[in-house]
């Protein structure tokens, strides 16, 4: 499961990156994590940025466990169910990054966190969908979902799992209303290994709470206990 990852790039930035306007509520995240309210571009609305909670809103998921279907997508299942079909024709959305996180099991408790960029230390565009819905007093509330597949060959020698990365080609496509389902589908593809990086981060990336410039800094590898380990 993808659950964490990092759009640090100043406002001016995702300006020129992604032909949106930026609010003012825009703000650099280094540890973005579910229930959180984190910046997307709809297809609905693809020249602006919108807030939109990661795959529930903090009230909702209170007492309840955050399972992979709310927070993570999987390619491979979105032309199985008629609703998950629905949603890659109607309600699209491109999650903005610079970097996401896994953690790679050295022992059954031991983990180290690693984070993946592009070589070119460049924003990139991750799939997802939204909804709306309202919730126990009326309001109107959006979320959205990270569509996920198979890791490649980099991304693997950690994790099984990686977001769908798309190309600025494919970022158009995502977002184009006149897109037919063929093409959709069809941009769900690997991002090259060759084109992505990765090294290890401080073991505070765990805690959700926290989000400091700090984070992203390479560390010694260490354990989600912060002790140091040989394996990398």
């Amino acid at each position: 499961m993808i659950d964490r990852y990092s759009i640090t790039a100043s406002a001016d930035d995702v300006r020129e990156r992604f032909s949106v306007d930026v609010p003012d509520f825009y703000l650099p995240r280094y540890n973005a994590a579910p229930t959180q309210l984190l910046p997307v571009i709809t297809s609905s609305s693809p020249k602006g940025l919108s807030l939109f909670y990661w795959g529930t809103s903090p009230e909702w998921s209170k007492n309840k466990v955050l399972s992979e279907k709310i927070v993570n997508l999987r390619a491979e299942n979105l032309e199985d169910k008629p609703a998950l079909k629905k949603a890659v024709r109607k309600t699209r959305c491109i999650i903005l990054a610079d970097g996401f996180y896994g953690w790679k099991k050295v022992g059954k408790k031991t983990a180290i966190p690693y984070r993946f960029v592009l070589n070119s230390r460049d924003p990139f565009a991750m799939a997802g969908v939204w909804e709306e819905f309202e919730d126990t007093d009326g309001n109107e509330i959006q979320t959205f979902t990270l569509i996920t597949q198979s890791a490649n060959e980099l991304v693997e020698t950690v994790q099984e799992r990686m977001p769908v990365i798309l190309t600025k080609q494919a970022e158009k496509i995502w977002l184009d209303n006149t897109s037919d389902e063929a093409s959709l589908v069809g941009v769900l593809t690997k991002y090259p290994a060759a084109a992505m990086n990765f090294y290890p981060v401080a073991p505070t990336i765990s805690d959700s709470k926290t989000d400091l410039p700090s984070m992203i800094i390479p560390t010694p590898p260490a354990d989600q206990h912060g002790n140091l380990t040989l394996f990398d």
